[in-house]
């Protein structure tokens, strides 16, 4: 017989073995042994935050697998998703970080074996990204104060949900004033103060909180979410998940190409990954450019 035909069928684990401060060794442990029981080789790939985009695609063209799957937060999937670009396949979630609003945005269930479950059967999304001054987003970026407390906890020691309290005080403290931005969007221009505009291809960020109620992933288009006057109180809120944004000071523009321009240099960030300070953005969507597993 020909050898060829018996080429046992292979998946990819992509692991960012630092995501959500949390070990992988028992995860990694579950998904292979899951994999055994549906008769496929698991190729084990741990980034390392460099060259991680060409060694995947390495991977991908050396094994051919079947699917992806990703156990890591927003910031991993990403990678995986820019990645694989170019390829169909399907990529499976894991939800493994410090903030996992994808998933969250997914509707994607708590535990591994039942996340698993959906990683590896069919039932798949086309989506869309969003591409920002080059750079892709699967799901929220913004400008302003959120932008301000990832990097603060980048720089921290402390990861996970008190890591995030703990910056939001300082970011809070440390707190500038509020930026003017030019904004063309539907062939119109307007001007206003914002404390922080979102970019949003969904949703929820990973705490849970709806910032942008009528966002879908597949259709085409994305939101602007500007918050106006947001008030310190409010922005806690909003941080640790408490409040649906449903008060006055929020304008949302639904569109598939806009620029922002802003008075001064703001802090920005993709998909929970702080970028520095900007002054222009420009962004378009990439409709349904990526397959992923869902319920």
């Amino acid at each position: 017989m020909n050898n060829r035909n018996k080429v046992k069928k292979n998946i990819l684990l992509v692991v960012n073995p630092i995501s959500g401060g949390v070990d992988k060794v028992e995860l990694i442990e579950t998904v292979k042994q899951y994999a055994a029981t549906v008769h496929l080789e698991m190729i084990q790939y741990d980034t390392t935050g460099e060259a991680d985009i060409a060694n995947i695609r390495a991977l991908y063209d050396k094994y051919k697998p079947e699917r992806i799957l990703v156990a890591g937060g927003d910031g991993t999937i990403k990678l995986v998703a820019e990645a694989m670009e170019h390829h169909d396949v399907i990529l499976g979630v894991l939800p493994a970080g410090s903030a996992n609003g994808f998933a969250v945005d997914l509707d994607l269930p708590t535990t591994l074996e039942e996340n698993l479950e959906i990683a590896f059967h069919n039932n798949f999304m086309e989506m869309d990204m969003i591409v920002i001054n080059g750079k892709k987003s699967l799901h929220l970026s913004d400008l302003g104060i959120n932008a301000e407390l990832i990097k603060n906890y980048e720089k921290s020691e402390v990861r996970g949900k008190w890591g995030y309290a703990l910056q939001t005080f300082t970011t809070l403290n440390e707190l500038e004033e509020p930026f003017t931005a030019t904004i063309t969007a539907n062939n119109r221009t307007s001007t206003c103060v914002a404390r922080m505009i979102v970019i949003a291809n969904s949703q929820k960020y990973g705490t849970g909180v709806t910032i942008n109620p009528d966002g879908v992933m597949n259709d085409g288009k994305f939101e602007l979410v500007i918050l106006k006057n947001l008030d310190l109180f409010i922005f806690g809120k909003i941080i640790t998940g408490n409040i649906p944004v449903n008060f006055e000071d929020v304008e949302i523009i639904s569109t598939d190409k806009a620029t922002i321009e802003t008075s001064f240099p703001v802090s920005f960030q993709i998909d929970g990954e702080y970028c520095g300070t900007e002054t222009k953005l420009n962004i378009d969507i990439l409709h349904q450019q990526m397959k992923v597993a869902v319920p």
